[in-house]
């Protein structure tokens, strides 16, 4: 076997290893609780109906469906963390599969572009996410693809995968739209620099052209109708645009300078842990992309082409993406799978001038520590510091605390008469609980408040934020009368804090507080 054949087979591996050990080590964020329970809903019920404001596209959830089938998992209590997030764990693994399908980039630079795909901190980090984004990725790169064989060979079996992937990127996220509009932009370059050079243009016939519109359209027809039972979701997948755009212009907590991507992917440092940079990638990818743009000497022209259009599409993918002033980390994950593309062209090149110097090893040497720090960083982040706020990848993520909150409020319904339907209210304004609907979710009766209303009747368990403490003491003892007064105690011994900023706190009637500490081992 030759060295490049060992490049994929490392690759393989730990890309593999990665991506799908321990996948439920990290607590669930936020947004990862929220899909959750919708996909609860799919599950139990059968039903799904697509929101135009909220929680994005379909895929994610009707593709879980895959592995909770396979594992006999019937209702959301029976559902681990690692049944969600394998979707896009092998989604993540799926692209380094993709490029084995290019055939554009030379066997080299495809080793290479799958091992720096396999341990790119940020691709890993992400691709243990229950978030649509890595499925957008997975999909955008098997459309982009697809579509450069169709053009090779002309056969419509890639024509329809290419409408398939497209569908179903459609179907994944509303921001496929700028991933659109930059694949439409990166083309329009490369069309006008063949006519400037007076070069043939390809062509696509119109039986191809309409069996990927076709294709592209059934796909995300029958995720948005829900296979055929809400036609509503079609219609909703239109107006949603609406929404999306007016949230992209507005300001808010997710906004961010135009630099934030950049500082993200070059230097973080938290108050422990390790200098966080991927800032190889970043380098390597534009001097590919500027290698591309400037190339004489690719004897293939289709090649050329595609390295072209990869490079041009994740750089727009990069300005569009830090000219928005709505920005989570996520969100430049597409366009770095682009660049590290990119970057295996230029490490390629980058070995090829050290064999010309007779220091082949050396460069060897170079890329493999470049490579073995990326992987390093990688391991760190997903099983380390996979919830520390000092890893530029976590986000406004929930700490370890809210494993602590739902063992606590298990262990009280042990010990209740009621057992798993013991009442338990959860106070907190805004809706700012998550992702405790989903740690809470082996309970049945669980009253989810954005204040002490009126009508609110005090549960042997309470779960509120400090900003309503006052309001429900007084609600647990001045507007009770005399003798009706129930004794609570804190619930917990330490401050307790479900995410940055955001602490909640505990109480427990004393009744039952005293069954606990008389048998803690139940």
């Amino acid at each position: 076997m030759k060295w490049e054949g060992w490049i994929v087979v490392v690759a393989l591996i730990a890309g593999a290893l990665l991506r799908l050990l321990s996948l439920d080590l990290r607590p669930m964020h936020t947004d990862e609780a929220v899909h959750a329970v919708k996909f609860g809903e799919l599950l139990e019920h059968g039903t799904y109906h697509y929101d135009k404001k909220e929680y994005h596209g379909p895929t994610l959830n009707y593709l879980t469906l895959i592995p909770a089938w396979l594992s006999s998992k019937n209702n959301l209590t029976e559902v681990t963390e690692t049944t969600l997030r394998i979707v896009p764990a092998l989604c993540g693994f799926s692209v380094i599969l993709l490029l084995f399908l290019i055939k554009g980039l030379g066997r080299q630079a495809t080793a290479w572009a799958a091992l720096l795909t396999a341990c790119s901190p940020m691709t890993v980090f992400y691709s243990r996410y229950y978030i649509q984004e890595m499925l957008l990725v997975c999909f955008t790169f098997g459309f982009i693809v697809s579509i450069y064989r169709l053009l090779l060979s002309g056969k419509s079996i890639w024509a329809a995968l290419a409408g398939v992937q497209a569908g179903l990127m459609y179907a994944t996220k509303e921001t496929w739209l700028i991933s659109a509009g930059c694949m439409g932009l990166s083309l329009l370059v490369v069309i006008l620099l063949h006519r400037q050079k007076g070069e043939r243009q390809y062509s696509l016939s119109l039986k191809n052209l309409g069996v990927v519109i076709l294709a592209a359209s059934l796909t995300a027809i029958l995720f948005f109708s829900s296979f055929t039972t809400n036609w509503n979701g079609v219609v909703d997948s239109l107006l949603a645009y609406q929404t999306y755009f007016q949230r992209a212009g507005e300001s808010g907590r997710h906004d961010h300078p135009w630099y934030y991507f950049l500082k993200l992917l070059t230097w973080s440092r938290g108050s422990e842990g390790p200098v966080w940079t991927e800032i190889a990638i970043l380098v390597f990818g534009l001097v590919g992309i500027w290698s591309a743009l400037k190339d004489k000497t690719e004897t293939d022209r289709s090649a050329r082409d595609f390295k072209l259009f990869v490079g041009l599409y994740g750089l727009f993918m990069f300005i569009v993406s830090s000219a928005i002033p709505y920005k989570t980390p996520w969100l430049i994950v597409g366009a770095w799978q682009a660049f590290i593309v990119m970057a295996a062209c230029a490490v390629v090149a980058f070995l090829e001038w050290f064999r010309e110097q007779q220091w082949r090893h050396v460069g060897f040497a170079i890329v493999l520590l470049i490579i073995g720090h990326l992987a390093w960083q990688a391991s760190l982040s997903n099983f380390k510091y996979c919830d520390d706020p000092g890893n530029p990848y976590v986000y406004a993520h929930p700490t370890k605390d809210v494993q602590h909150v739902a063992a606590m409020v298990e262990n009280a319904a042990r010990h209740s008469e009621q057992g798993s339907s013991m009442p338990v209210q959860v106070v907190y304004p805004g809706d700012d609980y998550w992702p405790l609907p989903w740690y809470l979710r082996s309970l049945k009766h669980v009253g989810w408040w954005g204040n002490v209303e009126k009508d609110f009747s005090p549960t042997r368990v309470i779960l509120a934020s400090p900003e309503v403490e006052n309001t429900l003491l007084t609600k647990l003892y001045e507007e009770q009368s005399p003798g009706h007064r129930i004794l609570y105690v804190p619930l917990f011994a330490n401050p307790v804090i479900l995410r940055p900023g955001k602490e909640i706190r505990g109480y427990i009637t004393f009744d039952l507080w005293e069954k606990i500490q008389k048998d803690p081992s139940k």
